[in-house]
């Protein structure tokens, strides 16, 4: 029996195109379940400065990342937008104990994060157009021509499939936090609380 066939609790994974919204709508989860040790927020590692963002991450370099990459460090890895993200194999452990696990994905991983991890939910976190081009250039991270080649992004259709529920992210953030609450509410349900 693999460790995805034996795990108990469920990994939660957030994605959606760049300017949706997910860290926000993650952060809003974050406090609102910030009293329940059965619930996980997962720390990517990213070759990313960690003041970059308002993600909470693990930065390391590019050569800190490959070495803890050949050292199998990760359940997943991947590349995007010139970095490199991993999600910490430990992560397997704390969800076969029962945990519910939610960690930032990425539409292009998802294959790889579903072979990983077996039992998934995913929450595509979308928002229209205009809004995702206002907050990607609100961001300030990326030039103009960068926030128009992240908007043409073609990315593998994640919509269908009964482990996907999509949550708007074009109004109100408390809107959309609460219809994100309620899944992860909905998974902690079913899963077995360790004794």
């Amino acid at each position: 029996m693999t460790a995805a066939e034996n795990q108990s609790g469920t990994l939660i994974v957030v994605v959606g195109p760049s300017g949706a919204g997910k860290d926000s709508v993650m952060g809003f989860a974050a406090r609102h379940f910030a009293q329940r040790p059965d619930i996980l927020f997962v720390r990517r590692v990213i070759t990313r400065p960690s003041d970059a963002g308002s993600e909470v991450h693990e930065s390391v370099s590019m050569s800190e990342f490959e070495e803890l990459q050949e050292g199998g460090a990760f359940a997943v890895a991947w590349q995007a937008h010139g970095l490199s993200y991993g999600i910490p194999r430990e992560i397997a452990d704390r969800i076969e104990s029962g945990m519910t696990a939610i960690v930032n994905g990425s539409r292009a991983a998802l294959p790889a994060i579903r072979a990983a991890f077996g039992k998934v939910a995913v929450a595509l976190v979308t928002a229209d157009a205009p809004v995702l081009a206002k907050r990607l250039a609100q961001r300030g991270r990326e030039s103009e021509e960068d926030v128009l080649r992240r908007l043409k992004r073609q990315v593998p259709d994640v919509v269908a499939g009964p482990d996907v529920t999509v949550i708007d992210n074009s109004g109100r953030l408390d809107i959309a936090g609460q219809h994100f609450v309620a899944l992860v509410e909905q998974h902690c349900a079913k899963a077995p609380h360790p004794a």
